[in-house]
């Protein structure tokens, strides 16, 4: 016999109330999140922030495979990518040996623009998780990894 306790499981009429669905109360903790956020960051929209962060922590890399790291759709990031692109900072510059691939990378301004934002990016989170003790955020964080 296992100390373990049974997976939850759907029963056959279960009641079903918004206010306890996963998908609800992410959204609802989402829409917190990013108006803290925009409080914050103003000159930046989440996926800026975080185009310019996946290229401050891997360097340059294509439009794809930065499109991949930072978990946006090709529509998406080409339209990140042009945003920033428009501001200087980001450059581009084509591979040397596929002239073909562009990879992309933080101007100089982008960088100096990317890193007086993390800071209020790291205080953005802690206001996010401000409910939680930090058992709690290191659990959350871990969960959400797991969803992901």
């Amino acid at each position: 016999m296992s100390d373990k306790p049974a997976p939850l499981k759907p029963s056959a009429n279960p009641p079903y109330r918004l206010d306890d669905q996963v998908g609800f109360l992410l959204r609802r903790a989402q829409q917190r999140h990013l108006s803290i956020f925009s409080e914050h960051i103003p000159d930046f929209t989440p996926t800026q922030f975080a185009a310019m962060a996946k290229l401050h922590e891997a360097g340059a890399l294509s439009q794809n495979e930065l499109g991949r790291q930072a978990a946006m759709d090709a529509a998406t990031i080409k339209g990140v990518i042009d945003r920033l692109r428009k501001r200087g900072l980001i450059s581009t510059r084509r591979d040397d040996r596929d002239q073909r691939r562009i990879y992309l990378d933080l101007t100089a301004e982008g960088r100096n623009q990317y890193l007086v934002q993390v800071a209020k990016a790291a205080t953005v989170t802690a206001r996010t998780v401000s409910p939680l003790n930090e058992a709690e955020h290191m659990q959350l964080v871990s969960l959400l990894k797991k969803l992901v």
